[in-house]
């Protein structure tokens, strides 16, 4: 297997934690809320999956137990942000902090241990197509996140749901005027967005790198919010957002199995100099983020 081959074959797997916690985070800020602590949620979810599959409770469970808890600490920020109208920059970054603290925490006696990883499903007769077959051999994680990715573009593109969001996103007073509560869509949008960050940290332990040490989420909470801003708020872009920053992932450990003579640490920055030059190129065109920017994005709701 050659470097290309390589990267094609585990961007799909590498990319699934950053596309699982960006979709969540689209419809948190698709119903106007800004929600910085996905770091945190993705490893509270990541602790709570990995104790599960540890002590035998399967991968499902897992999962389970990673969406329910990490959407029950998102509703912690929609309580401070909804109810109080607190600031939502700072309300995100002591969520993520206490997120990232109940993981230290809880995964301290399950330092370096691991579990087993599920096994990979192929697409018969696309999996043996030469250079890129390695696409069609992922875990069940991976295509039920391709399918999820579609569910959310249909949502917001075809039904009254998505529309809704975006209604409240855009304009929370006239959503309210003409009957829709404004507070009770955003507080499931805000639990939606946790699970889904609960659902990235999971895979990310107990199936990507099935093992647990602190602060192994390293930064691909921050990294998908990028996403969102990166794709514009559009979910295809924040598809392809993902793969790009799965393979810009993978890049570095194909440098090294060829033997390029380049500093370990450049290569593990690569991910993040990629989204700090993308969001530097994104943000030059405001025409584009007025375009598909969500206009209340941030401010709190008075009625």
């Amino acid at each position: 297997m050659n470097a290309i081959e390589f990267i094609l074959a585990g961007m799909l797997a590498a990319a699934t934690p950053f596309l699982l916690a960006a979709l969540g985070e689209l419809v948190v800020e698709r119903a106007g809320v800004l929600n910085l602590g996905v770091e945190g949620l993705m490893a509270l979810g990541a602790v709570l999956a990995f104790i599960v599959v540890y002590q035998g409770g399967g991968h499902f469970l897992g999962f389970v137990a990673a969406g329910l808890g990490s959407a029950a600490l998102s509703l912690i920020f929609a309580f401070v942000t909804l109810g109080f109208r607190a600031n939502q920059v700072a309300a995100g970054l002591a969520i993520g902090i206490l997120g990232q603290g109940l993981s230290a925490l809880f995964g301290k006696s399950y330092e370096s241990l691991t579990v087993k990883a599920l096994p990979r499903l192929a697409v018969p007769g696309l999996s043996d197509l030469p250079v890129v077959g390695g696409l069609f051999v992922q875990d069940i994680v991976v295509w039920i996140s391709l399918v999820a990715t579609l569910a959310i573009w249909a949502m917001f593109a075809y039904s009254k749901l998505g529309l809704v969001l975006r209604a409240v996103g855009e304009n929370p007073k006239a959503a309210h005027a003409i009957g829709y509560s404004v507070i009770t869509v955003r507080v499931l949008a805000i639990a939606f967005g946790g699970a889904m960050a609960g659902f990235a940290g999971a895979y990310a332990a107990v199936i990507y790198t099935p093992l647990w040490a602190d602060g192994m989420i390293a930064g691909r909470g921050w990294i998908a919010i990028a996403l969102v801003v990166f794709g514009t708020w559009l979910t295809g872009r924040i598809f392809l957002g993902a793969c790009l920053f799965g393979a810009v992932s993978l890049m570095g450990l194909a440098a090294q199995a060829t033997g390029l003579d380049v500093p370990s640490q450049l290569l593990s920055s690569l991910p993040y100099l990629v989204t700090i030059i993308v969001l530097g190129i994104i943000s030059a065109d405001r025409r584009l983020l007025k375009l598909n920017g969500v206009a209340s994005l941030g401010e709190p709701f008075e009625r």
